[in-house]
């Protein structure tokens, strides 16, 4: 019986050995394949597997990838086929995330026409896959190219029937909310919406896309404090109200940084920068949110209830995503932010 832990710690290092030796540079060659349409190749086996997957979401603001959220979708993969999707760009996830875990493959799929987006097989592609993540790029061309189309059925399947871990970066991350900011005419910046919420660069769209749970009633956002978006957040959360009467909530991931969240709605923040978690309540909508003049809201100094949580490596915090409410949170701070005359103003709580 004493032995018996001895041969267990041979028999884990005996794998990671084994698993080690698989990685090498001839198997980390992408294969392209024609008769698999859109692919920009694949790394491992063709085959189709099955395997026992736990639903999770990843919402990774962009900059430099988060390798342990990376390995959180694949430990909740059960090993089987990892997709990447994208609509420009190359197949570099496919070693990155091979490395990362032990999968059955990884394969990279450049969807950027309405065509291949509702080709037979490229949808078997994704209907397949155990992990799917959405690469960065521009979420107005993910939108126009994808939504209403089988790509966008073949994403809702993965996500609310085959319940597989699903995530995206940057511009993937943008359009994870059933509320999104569509970027199209360019990139809208905090200082230029502060001052007329009604900038033509304000385009928003809501529950016709992508069905993620825990994210009806929410938008998204990435870079967010190395591209200072703080304010164009809160525009957008304003815009939200005045228009559809609709008071949303918000997550905002800064550059190296991954919300990760399971499939009870429990989030952790992986990497080097930090998350925010912001709601709005009824009864604090904005003062004022008018074509061509600055936003006002302010609310007593609260407006906004904001909610910090610095990423680590290994996963930091705990934040219910399904209401938002204080109980339970840990590892961050609360705050309040509000808008006076265009300025966006901050306070602990």
């Amino acid at each position: 019986m004493k032995m018996l832990p001895i041969i267990l710690i041979l028999a884990a290092i005996s794998s990671i050995i084994t698993y080690a030796q698989e990685i090498t540079a001839e198997n980390l060659i992408s294969k392209v394949y024609t008769t698999r349409p859109g692919s920009l190749g694949i790394i491992g086996d063709t085959a189709d597997v099955t395997t026992a997957t736990n639903p999770g979401s990843v919402l990774m603001g962009g900059g430099k990838d988060v390798e342990a959220a990376f390995q959180w979708m694949i430990d909740r993969s059960g090993g089987g086929n990892v997709v990447i999707i994208r609509a420009a760009g190359t197949n570099a996830y496919n070693p990155f995330v091979y490395r990362l875990g032990k999968v059955s493959s990884v394969e990279t799929l450049k969807i950027d026409t309405k065509e291949l987006a509702e080709n037979p097989e490229v949808i078997r592609i994704i209907r397949n896959a155990e992990m799917l993540f959405i690469a960065g790029g521009d979420q107005s061309v993910y939108m126009n190219q994808w939504k209403g189309t089988k790509t966008a059925d073949a994403l809702n399947y993965l996500i609310n029937i085959k319940k597989v871990p699903f995530g995206g970066t940057s511009a993937g991350c943008a359009i994870l909310g059933a509320i999104y900011y569509s970027g199209e005419g360019g990139s809208a910046v905090s200082e230029k919406l502060l001052v007329n919420p009604y900038d033509t660069l304000v385009t928003l769209y809501k529950n016709d896309f992508l069905q993620v749970p825990y994210l009806q009633n929410l938008i998204t956002d990435q870079h967010f404090v190395t591209r200072n978006r703080q304010g164009r957040l809160v525009v957008f959360m304003s815009r939200i109200i005045k228009d559809w009467k609709i008071f949303p909530k918000a997550i905002a991931a800064d550059e190296r940084t991954a919300v990760c969240i399971d499939g009870n709605g429990i989030a952790r923040v992986f990497g080097s920068g930090k998350a925010y978690f912001v709601l709005s309540r009824r009864g604090k909508s904005p003062e004022t949110c008018e074509t061509g003049e600055p936003l006002q809201w302010n609310r007593k100094q609260r407006a906004l209830t904001v909610y910090e949580l610095q990423g680590t490596t290994g996963g930091n915090g705990s934040f219910n995503v399904k209401d938002f409410k204080s109980p339970g949170a840990s590892g961050g701070n609360w705050q309040y932010w509000w808008v006076d005359g265009g300025v966006l103003k901050t306070a602990a709580r």
